[in-house]
């Protein structure tokens, strides 16, 4: 996967750009309008090139070629190959033959596999000086006279350095590209390769296809004259530099070869259903396609609501958050999570069309919801909260052609663990950085206790390898630890086996699964705090509500407890009676909390909440209650912080291994905010009082983030919450919420 740089300024004595095409003129330019280098040289084999480039002020200086110049670079000094990929070779012979080791040597090549090997074959060895590039930046227009020095600002450059790079050339050349306003990532030469012959080099190549193919067709004038949009917009990008293009073709051909292949084979399934009048076929391809765009739009929406980029351009989101706010509002926060990740799981298990309302479009649920359309399954929307799923049965789900990738998401990676243990095929599930430092064997444990085969990274962390085709075996499992999770984990990997598999915990957790399985008329019985089924059943389509999430809610429950004349109303929010811990736990630091309107939706009982503030004091919080409201204490601990005296968490020790250790990154934010805040083992001491201003890290943990921006309703100054990007995952309208109840929230980026 890709890893951002973190760049300063450069300090680059000569920069030298052999090549004056859009992108290496516009480099040039951009360094010598930003001061970014002592001198800056342009090399090109056109005489008029070169006088362009000094009358529009490109340059400073210009040379007919690299001899030129050679015997002036050395340490500190930054050469930059901008030829077509087809010509790279000669250029790095030049540089072979003419620079010192201590020259730093970078290009622009859209192939890096072709690059490195010329460069293996030229130096014997990767030379440590050279640092391969790609800026993902361009425009329809090319030469010289095309230089825009605001061409990379908030574009990817993709650099693919090696072991052997030296340190101090990656730095130079990462410092110079993040000058110029663009995001600067590493990645592994392959996977560059492969990822843009599908996203960028195979959309070229359709859009020449496809104008060379229609040019050809009798009087084409009328062809092009009647062309929609769509033609327009999707046939702009053959416009682009043949010559560019006919090297990338070459020099990237196996990974474009591997993509090409594959649309080929579509296109001739396509073919064969128009041909034959197979309506299932075009309108299972039309729907796969037309949802996974969606899927794509909508994360790309939510981001740019939360002031984040697209995928190419992102930035890291902090909250700049000032003190004050009134806490009145009618709100209805986001549907349930939980809830949101299981309908889709168990909908797409059923045998019938399921329809969902109430979905959260968060990246979290969206990744569960990719992830069963990866294995197969056709699933409509999501459109303002509707999701319709057409279930293929327990045995009914294919193998998918590449990794599940489920972002943030440990609900997904848990329960979908349980779910692919018993199929027939192998799966492999990943995540994002912080997912994939999060412990994986607690549900690989039982798993393997029921005969299931899984393969975790070291230290038991992601990606999980699940071979199929195991024979599972029910258990009766004593849970060492209360998570609703691994019970859930464990239970729906029970539907695969012969007899009955029973899971036991040691104090409650939300019961989310057992309550839609038996929605799905699946027999699920509860004794005490036993919960057990049988395999070999079947799951029967429904239809589901997905209430407002408690843990959303409960981010504006503390905010209206810790502000004086508060009152907010929250609507149709789920208190499911294993999750209202904290409800319980407010109501006794004295929060006036009051339920109506109370009906059951779909076997989960909803209600209106309304939070009034009450003088808070600090409690010992009871130990039967950290179950019910382990995702809500980052929050609480803010309701603590406010409260008078001091208030006692223990027995919570799962929040060490959540998106973060939440109990040591919230003592630390309150510690720098002026609150006493002490970290045990399994929980924390705080002793309440003034909130003051300062720094906070989030660690990209959604909750950590949002805690600390209610934390401003009662701060004395200013709070800065870093890295804020994936409050998107479970409250996409966070921000938006919490203006409308008087917080001052900026958000910014980095």
């Amino acid at each position: 996967m890709p890893s951002d740089v973190t760049s300063s300024k450069p300090t680059i004595n000569r920069l030298v750009v052999i090549g004056l095409g859009l992108i290496g003129s516009s480099l040039a330019a951009v360094a010598r309008k930003n001061g970014l280098a002592r001198q800056v040289v342009g090399i090109s084999r056109r005489e008029s090139t070169l006088e362009i480039a000094l009358q529009m002020g490109v340059v400073d200086r210009v040379e007919p070629s690299l001899a030129a110049i050679a015997p002036e670079l050395g340490f500190g000094d930054l050469v930059v190959i901008g030829v077509p990929t087809l010509t790279v070779p000669a250029v790095l012979q030049d540089c072979f033959e003419q620079l010192s080791a201590d020259v730093s040597i970078t290009d622009v090549a859209s192939v890096k596999g072709s690059v490195v090997e010329a460069a293996k074959a030229i130096y014997t060895t990767m030379p440590a000086q050279l640092v391969p590039g790609h800026p993902i930046a361009g425009s329809e227009k090319s030469g010289v006279t095309a230089a825009n020095s605001e061409l990379f600002v908030d574009h990817r450059i993709i650099l693919t350095p090696n072991q052997t790079t030296g340190a101090e050339h990656l730095k130079l050349v990462s410092d110079l590209w993040s000058a110029t306003g663009a995001i600067v990532s590493t990645m592994d030469v392959q996977e560059h390769d492969e990822i843009l012959a599908a996203t960028s080099h195979l959309p070229h190549f359709l859009a020449y296809s496809l104008v060379d193919t229609l040019a050809a067709m009798g009087d084409n004038r009328e062809i092009f004259r009647y062309a929609a949009g769509g033609f327009r917009d999707f046939t702009r990008i053959a416009a682009s530099d043949p010559v560019m293009w006919r090297d990338i073709a070459l020099a990237n051909r196996d990974a474009i070869l591997t993509i090409l292949d594959q649309v080929m084979d579509n296109f001739k399934q396509m073919r064969s259903a128009i041909e034959t009048g197979d309506q299932d076929y075009l309108m299972g391809s039309f729907t796969r396609a037309r949802d996974a765009r969606n899927h794509f739009g909508k994360i790309l929406e939510s981001k740019t609501k939360t002031g984040i980029n697209s995928p190419m351009t992102e930035k890291t989101i902090n909250y700049a958050v000032s003190p004050g706010g009134n806490a009145q509002g009618d709100l209805r926060v986001p549907g349930d999570k939980s809830m949101s990740h299981r309908s889709i799981m168990l909908g797409s298990l059923a045998e019938g069309m399921t329809e969902v309302t109430g979905f959260l479009e968060g990246e979290d649920s969206l990744a569960t919801l990719q992830s069963f359309r990866d294995m197969g399954v056709q699933i409509e929307g999501p459109d303002q909260g509707r999701v319709v799923i057409h279930g293929v049965g327990l045995h009914g789900l294919k193998a998918p052609t590449k990794p599940l990738y489920l972002g943030n998401s440990g609900t997904s990676i848990r329960l979908l663990s349980g779910l692919l243990a018993g199929q027939s095929f192998d799966t492999e599930l990943t995540g994002d950085a912080s997912l994939s430092a999060r412990p994986m064997g607690r549900v690989a444990d039982p798993l393997r206790q029921m005969g299931a085969a899984i393969e975790t990274a070291e230290g038991g962390r992601p990606p999980l390898k699940i071979k199929g085709g195991q024979s599972l075996r029910p258990i009766n499992y004593q849970m060492p630890m209360a998570s609703a999770q691994v019970k859930s984990c464990v239970l729906l990997a029970g539907l695969y086996t012969e007899g009955q598999t029973s899971v036991v915990e040691p104090a409650p957790t939300r019961d989310h699964t057992e309550r839609m399985l038996r929605g799905f008329g699946y027999d699920v019985i509860t004794q005490g705090n036993k919960a057990s089924l049988s395999g070999g059943g079947s799951l029967k389509a429904s239809r589901i509500d997905v209430p407002a999430d408690i843990s959303s809610a409960a981010f504006f429950m503390v905010a209206a407890a810790i502000v004086p004349g508060s009152d907010i109303s929250l609507r149709h929010v789920g208190v499911n009676p294993t999750r209202v811990g904290v409800i319980n736990i407010l109501r006794q630091m004295g929060t006036s909390i009051e339920l109506s309107n109370e009906i059951e939706v779909g076997g989960e009982p909803v209600a209106d909440i309304r939070v009034r503030y009450g003088a808070l004091k600090g409690i010992e919080i009871p130990e039967d209650q950290v179950p019910l409201a382990i995702d809500e204490f980052p929050v609480l601990f803010i309701a603590a912080a406010c409260a008078q005296g001091t208030t006692v968490l223990t027995g919570a020790e799962e929040l060490r291994v959540k998106e973060s250790d939440r109990i040591q990154s919230m003592a630390d934010g309150l510690i720098t905010l002026g609150i006493d805040a002490q970290p045990t083992a399994d929980g924390i001491r705080i002793v309440g009082g003034q909130i003051g201003s300062g720094e906070v890290q989030s660690h990209d943990d959604h909750r950590i983030a949002m805690a600390f921006t209610i934390a401003a309703l009662r701060a004395s100054g200013d709070i800065f919450v870093h890295e804020a990007n994936n409050v998107a995952t479970s409250f996409p309208n966070f921000v938006g919420l919490a203006r409308q109840i008087g917080i001052n929230l900026t958000v910014t980026q980095s």
